[in-house]
């Protein structure tokens, strides 16, 4: 049975570049970057030329970046770092119902164990954020908003810029969680104009276990992990040699795939997708927002159909989709995004999420295509012969 890969959004698999870079660094150059001997220089010399990989690919400054281990990391480090330094300021934040759980646990988190005030920006039905509910919602006491450049569930991209420009004027800062964008739209935390940006390196064909947070210079920020004086203090921790090298080369590589024809591509794709399946699915609808999203990512509904049960039976036949965010995929409620677009109640189960890669063909899609139509109708038949 041959398998076909189209939960992208998920992880992504590693390059063999990439790889190439992994093994280097735990075989031959495998001393501590911190280490001011022989052994150490190697390592050290490779987090530097991947500290400049990663800011040329979003368009930033190597010294305000800081590795750590992930998206999950980076985004709880921006909300904990700009809220203790801004505690003097007051305790308000502002994310939105569609964030990722880093940042919504940490919210919550924050507001039960160290009394922050969250206010949860709204969205539409197609998971559009009203700039006016933002005007509303800052304060003076508000230090910092979160929100998503692109959601990982639907694929929208939103006007950060507008959003960040917005929050500047009222004295607050702005972060954004960048993660499912890099590597599938170009980014410039410059043009956004954001104070701090976390990004993830396992997707975008770079390992798991690394990632990095984009901290504008004189940015109010107090470290979340301490001891050992890494990163200048601002992520103290033994470096991760190889998973950083790898990222650096992944980032280096990504430079391609945020390319307008490469873009172009990967849309046209997912386009064709989502055409042949609404055109031969009755009861089928594509969620999110149809004018800004990523080109890669298609939310879709089939009505009568348990998103779950099909992704499990799309399994069974090699083809790899999701219903959501891997990192929820063990809870057995709907998608918080989904129920954040206040549709049907029918509409939250029958989701799917399928999002292309690098390697994925016309040929994958159109046999997805084909496979899924087939599935959708057996659950729906079947489903109907137990009723």
């Amino acid at each position: 049975m041959s398998r076909i890969y189209l939960d992208h959004n998920a992880t992504t698999p590693v390059r063999r570049e990439v790889r190439d870079a992994l093994v280097r660094y735990y075989e031959d150059e495998w001393g501590n970057a911190s280490s001011i001997h022989w052994a150490g220089r190697g390592p050290k010399d490779a987090i530097d030329d991947a500290r400049e990989q990663v800011c040329a690919l979003i368009g930033a400054r190597p010294r305000d970046l800081v590795f750590t281990s992930g998206g999950t990391e980076a985004d709880n480090t921006a909300l904990y770092g700009v809220a203790w330094a801004l505690a003097a300021k007051g305790k308000h934040i502002i994310t939105s119902a569609i964030e990722h759980k880093a940042i919504i646990d940490t919210a919550n988190a924050m507001t039960s164990l160290h009394g922050y005030e969250f206010t949860f920006l709204g969205v539409d039905e197609h998971g559009r954020h009203d700039p006016d509910e933002l005007r509303a919602a800052l304060r003076d006491d508000t230090v910092l908003v979160s929100l998503m450049l692109a959601n990982n569930e639907l694929g929208n991209v939103n006007d950060i810029a507008l959003l960040a420009e917005i929050t500047h004027q009222a004295g607050a800062l702005f972060h954004t969680d960048a993660v499912n964008a890099l590597g599938k739209i170009p980014l410039d935390v410059n043009a956004l104009g954001v104070d701090l940006m976390s990004i993830s390196g396992h997707k975008i064909y770079a390992p798991k276990g690394v990632g990095a947070l984009w901290i504008k210079r004189k940015t109010p920020f107090e470290p979340f992990l301490r001891g050992g004086g890494q990163e200048k203090g601002r992520r103290c921790g033994t470096y991760n040699t190889a998973g950083i090298a790898g990222f650096g080369v992944a980032a280096e590589l990504a430079q391609a795939y945020v390319k307008p024809d490469f873009v172009a591509e990967i849309a046209r794709l997912r386009d064709r997708l989502e055409s042949g399946l609404t055109a031969r699915l009755q009861g089928s609808s594509v969620n999110g927002d149809p004018a800004s999203r990523l080109p890669n990512t298609s939310n879709l509904s089939f009505d009568g159909v348990d998103g779950e049960g099909l992704v499990l039976a799309l399994d069974l036949k090699g083809i790899a989709i999701s219903t959501g965010s891997a990192c929820t995929s063990g809870s057995l409620d709907p998608s918080h995004v989904l129920v954040a677009l206040n549709k049907d109640p029918r509409w939250l189960e029958a989701a799917i999420r399928v999002s292309l890669g690098i390697s994925t063909t016309e040929a994958q899609v159109d046999t997805a295509v084909d496979t899924i139509v087939a599935e959708v109708s057996r659950l729906r038949a079947l489903n109907k012969a137990s009723a």
